[in-house]
């Protein structure tokens, strides 16, 4: 690859005791030399076992550390690890993830190699525990049923210019150009920041070859309070850059918004309930089809849990975008009141 760019890994996390340490032992694995890499874990003040656990790795490894987050939210996480790393390439990383061994070396020869400002590549979905429910929740999200049109959550053969990748590997002088991650977003800082980079004239690239492994929620109630808490900031999201960055992510809310506007209208028109039957037929209908489908393949005790699966993904997201609508586009409430009110869920 020629010459090795110094690599600053930053990882935001809070509470992950489960998860922590099969993502350092997966980083600490990696081909990338010791010597040109630093890695840095910004942790939100946890109150479980994960400052305990990376500690204990920092002691073996020193080019691995640990640093404070006293806001705890994410993006605040990802601007401490910006201002503080050394590395001519910052690749930003997760603990809910494990990587590929040349996860980080391919992500610094893609970006030196290409034009290209963000790269970032697969994002193989792992269930988070081994229980019937979980393991349907990562089919969900690995189905273009569940997430759209994503192609790092549904791979692609080739490489590719996209909107958006998991996390992202950047040249530093990037942040100089765009600016830092914004803090008012406890969710979709990557949506955000991408579309920044993109307006600015910035390429944001995908590379199949490039993969890592994310352990999806383990329950229902976890998956509805986290794509809640998606939808509900991509309202301010597009406040913020001036429009909306997919279609993929006005559907559910459409869907959510259009049935509570023909059950409430067809308390006075009643063709708005023939209206509102049809749009919940149709949506059942092609739920209960994909559920099929897609149990065929894995295994017909899916086809119990996946419509379920897939209503609590559409219908989390529809709420929660609809309340960020609600919030900040028409009561234009305090934005930063309402971060601090938000329980930040994993």
């Amino acid at each position: 690859m020629g010459h090795l760019p110094f690599v600053s890994v930053i990882i935001p996390s809070r509470n992950e005791e489960n998860f922590i340490a099969r993502c350092l032992v997966s980083i600490v694995a990696q081909d990338y030399p010791r010597e040109t890499l630093e890695v840095l874990v910004i942790d939100g003040m946890s109150e479980d076992k994960t400052r305990d656990i990376t500690s204990q790795y920092s002691e073996g490894h020193p080019f691995l550390k640990l640093l404070d987050n006293p806001k705890k939210i994410v993006p605040a996480a990802l601007n401490i690890g910006i201002n503080k790393s050394q590395g001519e390439i910052i690749v930003r990383m997760d603990a809910h993830n494990t990587y590929e061994k040349d996860y980080i070396s391919k992500c610094a020869r893609y970006l030196q190699k290409l034009q290209a400002d963000n790269v970032g590549g697969l994002w193989i979905t792992l269930p988070g525990a081994d229980t019937l429910i979980a393991h349907a929740i990562a089919l969900g999200l690995s189905h273009p049923f569940g997430v759209g049109n994503a192609s790092y959550r549904i791979g692609t053969k080739e490489p590719k210019y996209v909107d958006t990748v998991p996390f992202g590997c950047y040249r530093k002088e990037v942040f100089e150009k765009v600016g830092l991650f914004d803090e008012d977003l406890v969710r979709n800082q990557d949506d955000e920041f991408n579309l920044r980079l993109i307006k600015n004239g910035g390429k944001i690239l995908l590379v199949p070859d490039i993969v890592s492994y994310y352990y999806a929620r383990d329950s229902l109630s976890k998956l509805w309070k986290m794509y809640y808490q998606y939808g509900y900031f991509k309202p301010l999201v597009a406040q913020k850059v001036g429009g909306v960055l997919t279609w993929r992510q006005l559907i559910p809310a459409l869907f959510v918004g259009g049935l509570i506007a023909s059950a409430a209208l067809s308390i006075i028109f009643k063709t708005f309930l023939w209206v509102f039957l049809l749009a919940l037929s149709l949506y059942l209908a092609a739920n209960l089809v994909f559920s099929f489908q897609i149990s065929l393949k894995k295994g017909m005790k899916y086809f119990a849990v996946l419509p379920v699966v897939f209503s609590t993904l559409h219908l989390s997201y529809g709420v929660g975008y609809l309340k960020g609508v609600w919030d900040f586009l028409i009561l234009k409430k305090n934005k930063k009141k309402k971060i601090e009110d938000l329980p930040i869920t994993r």
